[in-house]
């Protein structure tokens, strides 16, 4: 026990005091690799280390355990628990053949209510570590953190990706099967384009979205009648293969709007497939439409469980998912900015004993407006 005397603060103690904590101070050996206490462990003790080195190490963002900082020989860890009686904040493991001398947290209080030069002590180099722990910890938080914003951008591509890719792999197994008509091949052909073009531009809004740069729109007038019924033939294929059918509850309206197609899609297909993976046993979305001088509503409603009342008021934040089994929770932030790139709204509601409602509102054209003026 001659090596206790070497833990800085201990130097403070007097001599009949540090003959009382080397009689009740406890030898433990150590393997390399092996665990002192764990994270939530009590607080029963401080250690000093007389041979060895020891890793601590906190859990952070609730991932992995980080490394905080590495002990050697004369140091002394496991305070902060003995300070504030509750259990250990972080993971303490030898890196090396290590030996420790363990002292009760009561011989600890004991040997501070002797002696208040050690109390000082101990506060203070409980202070300068907590400050290093401190930016340790939020660089290890940042690290995490983007790290983790890594994988669920990752997570997101591959999730959106599914139905393109499937359906590029049907029609390409048509095309090939032996005897397929010339007329299906094409056909097949067609869709894969389509597919390869779609994945092209989910990319692009994806990093746009990520970029948080100004949106490149390529505004076109068109009839939504018509963009409606393309979006009913790019989903029917998708949705019967989940048992699910994708209905007008009222006839599209013959208007006139100033959409960039393309990304006014991508809102269709997003909304769609989070109902259709609301309701994996089977169901029916419906889409129903209200217009008035302002412009058209359209309501994409299924018949799954509902919005969650603890995601409500977060849905169209980045990474707020709500309920889905592998959402990552930036579909809904992109329908949100496209939405409103066109100078419309997004919205959400949620009935009991119905399902999820989703719409947005669009404005008209202004040449469609005057034509409505004139009737």
């Amino acid at each position: 026990m001659t090596e206790l005397k070497t833990a800085g603060v201990f130097v403070q103690l007097l001599t009949a005091e540090l003959q009382a904590l080397k009689r009740t101070a406890k030898t433990m050996r150590f393997r390399a690799g092996e665990v002192i206490f764990e994270q939530g462990d009590p607080g029963d003790g401080i250690y000093v280390i007389e041979e060895g080195r020891v890793e601590i190490s906190a859990l952070i963002s609730g991932q992995a355990n980080r490394m905080l900082t590495h002990m050697g020989p004369g140091n002394f860890f496991g305070e902060m628990a003995v300070l504030d009686e509750q259990p250990r904040s972080a993971t303490a493991t030898a890196i090396a053949e290590t030996v420790l001398s363990f002292i009760p947290a009561g011989e600890v209080w004991s040997a501070l209510e002797r002696s208040p030069q050690m109390l000082v002590s101990l506060i203070r180099e409980f202070s300068r570590r907590m400050r290093q722990t401190d930016r340790r910890f939020v660089d290890e938080v940042i690290q995490a953190e983007r790290l983790g914003l890594v994988a669920r951008f990752a997570q997101s591509i591959v999730h959106d990706f599914k139905n393109p890719l499937n359906m590029i792999g049907f029609a390409a197994d048509c095309a090939a099967a032996e005897g397929t008509p010339p007329d299906l091949r094409a056909e097949a052909k067609t869709i894969i384009r389509k597919q390869v073009d779609r994945m092209a531009n989910m990319i692009g809004e994806l990093l746009e979205f990520t970029r948080g740069t100004a949106s490149n729109l390529q505004l076109q007038p068109l009839n939504y009648h018509s963009l409606i019924h393309d979006v009913l033939r790019e989903v029917e294929e998708e949705s019967r293969g989940r048992n699910v059918k994708v209905r007008c509850g009222n006839e599209p309206p013959e208007i006139t709007i100033l959409v960039d197609a393309t990304r006014l899609m991508r809102v269709f297909f997003n909304l769609i497939h989070n109902a259709t993976e609301m309701m994996p046993q089977g169901g029916c979305v419906t889409l129903r439409f209200v217009t008035d001088e302002a412009g058209v509503t359209t309501e994409i409603e299924d018949t799954g469980p509902g919005i969650a009342p603890e995601i409500a008021t977060r849905l169209f934040e980045p990474f707020a998912t709500h309920g889905k089994a592998h959402g990552t929770g930036l579909g809904l932030s992109i329908c949100k900015r496209i939405v409103e790139d066109h100078q419309g709204s997004i919205f959400a509601r949620s009935e009991p004993g119905r399902g999820a409602v989703f719409g947005f509102t669009l404005p008209r054209a202004a040449r469609d407006q005057a034509t409505e003026t004139m009737r």
